[in-house]
C-alpha cells in the first residue's frame, strides 16, 4: 500500500479523503494536522498522523511517503501564507523526497483570479500554488471545484478543462475524485474542473487520463 500524505486531513474534505483512503485497498493515509490533540484523534481510530504546520516545517511529514493530497486551507484569514506559500513549502519538500505524485484541491477560478468579484486574493493565492506545483516537475493533478456544498455525494460529475458558468458540487464527490486522481494512470499532469453532474467519476476522469 501507499501512504498518502493528507495536508489539511482535519477540514470538511480532508477527513472525507482520509475516511475514503482508509477503505482502499491500494492507500494508507496519513493525517497531516496542527494540533497534538488531533493526531491523538486520528491515532485512536488507527489512522497514522503527523505533525506539522504549514506556516512552519513541514519536510519532516514527508517521511516515507508515496503521494500528497493537499486539501488545506486557511479559510480566507491567511491566503498567502497557508494556501499559497504553505502549499510551495509542501511542493519543495515533496520534491526533495521524490515523491510520486501531488494531488493538489484548488478553485474553480484559480486560473483568471483578475476577473473574479469575490475571493480575489484567495484565488490568486491558489493560483500561484498551482503554477508553482506545474513548474516543479513533480507529477501532478491539479482539480479545480465549484462552490462546495455538504449535498450526499451521487458518485457523478461534469468536468472540463475550464467552464463558462459556475457552479456548486458536494464535497463527497471532490473527495472521491482526488482519490481517484492517486491512480498512477489517471490525469497526470492534468488541470480540470468539476461540477456535479451526470458522469461517473471513473469515466469523467477518463477524458483527462488517456
Amino acid at each position: 500500500m501507499e501512504n498518502i500524505l493528507v495536508a489539511g486531513a482535519n477540514g470538511t474534505t480532508g477527513k472525507k479523503v482520509v475516511d475514503l483512503l482508509r477503505k482502499t485497498q491500494y492507500f494508507n493515509p496519513v493525517a497531516m494536522v496542527r494540533k497534538e490533540e488531533q493526531v491523538n484523534e486520528f491515532e485512536k481510530r488507527g489512522i497514522d498522523a503527523v505533525l506539522a504546520d504549514l506556516e512552519g516545517n513541514v519536510s519532516h511529514a514527508l517521511s516515507n511517503i508515496d503521494k500528497v493530497v493537499f486539501a488545506a486551507g486557511s479559510g480566507g484569514k491567511k491566503v498567502v501564507a497557508v494556501d499559497q506559500e504553505g502549499a510551495k513549502k509542501l511542493v519543495d519538500s515533496a520534491k526533495e523526497r521524490n515523491v510520486k505524485k501531488f494531488v493538489m484541491l484548488s478553485s474553480m477560478g484559480a486560473d483568471k483570479p483578475e476577473n473574479a468579484d469575490e475571493l480575489k486574493e484567495y484565488l490568486k493565492a491558489k493560483h500561484n500554488a498551482d503554477e508553482y506545483l506545474k513548474d516543479s516537475g513533480l507529477n501532478y493533478t491539479i482539480v479545480r471545484p465549484g462552490s462546495l456544498n455538504n449535498d450526499t455525494g451521487s458518485g457523478k460529475i461534469r468536468l472540463e478543462q475550464s467552464f463558462e458558468e459556475q457552479g456548486e458540487i458536494n464535497r463527497d464527490d471532490v473527495a472521491q475524485t482526488l482519490v481517484r486522481t492517486l491512480h498512477n494512470d489517471v490525469a497526470n499532469r492534468e488541470t480540470f474542473e468539476i461540477l456535479s453532474g451526470d458522469t461517473l467519476i471513473g469515466k469523467a476522469l477518463d477524458s483527462v487520463s488517456e
